[in-house]
């Protein structure tokens, strides 16, 4: 009787166990998954100062392109091709506010998901607490039941299953099949 007690004990200290290292394993998933989505928003940040630095490098080639093109054709810098030039820096402009635009949405939905991804993290860890206490609960309950005492199960175990009882003593006779 003791030991199964002891096994009941054991299998629920496991189980406890289990709970919490499942909670602490599910939170440095977490962690680790959110501190890669830190990283792709740092990336992101970076490829958009890169593309940026492309498209403006673009952008100043062109300019000056036009302007050259002006100034062979003979036409002065003044007037409508200075319109054209002033229009064509001004979307180029709207482009990159553009680019940026785009790329720190990006950022701050990684951020956000990091952000997510660590409260879950969080949240493993309590409800793994949560159910290593109802494991415990559980498993003591099991070990221990009020209705089946040690007296009244070793007295259950000495009587035959087919004796018939008065009072305190069992009675055995021979159309009973206890003999």
């Amino acid at each position: 009787m003791c030991t199964l007690a002891l096994l009941g004990l054991a299998g629920t200290a496991l189980s406890v166990g289990g709970a919490l290292v499942e909670g602490q394993q599910s939170k440095q998933m977490a962690d680790y998954q959110a501190k890669a989505y830190e990283q792709q928003a740092q990336a992101e940040a970076q490829s958009a100062a890169f593309e940026q630095s492309q498209e403006r490098h673009k952008q100043d080639l062109l300019q000056a392109q036009a302007r050259a093109q002006a100034g062979a054709s003979g036409v002065g810098i003044s007037g409508s091709p200075t319109e054209v030039l002033v229009a064509n820096a001004r979307q180029g402009q709207v482009d990159l506010d553009g680019m940026l635009y785009g790329s720190q949405l990006r950022q701050n939905n990684l951020t956000d998901q990091a952000a997510i991804t660590r409260f879950s993290g969080k949240q493993a860890v309590t409800a793994s607490i949560f159910n290593a206490g109802s494991a415990l609960v559980g498993g003591l309950s099991k070990i221990y039941d009020p209705t089946k005492s040690a007296t009244s199960n070793m007295a259950a175990s000495t009587l035959s299953t087919r004796s018939v009882i008065f009072g305190s003593s069992p009675l055995r006779a021979a159309w009973a099949g206890n003999t």
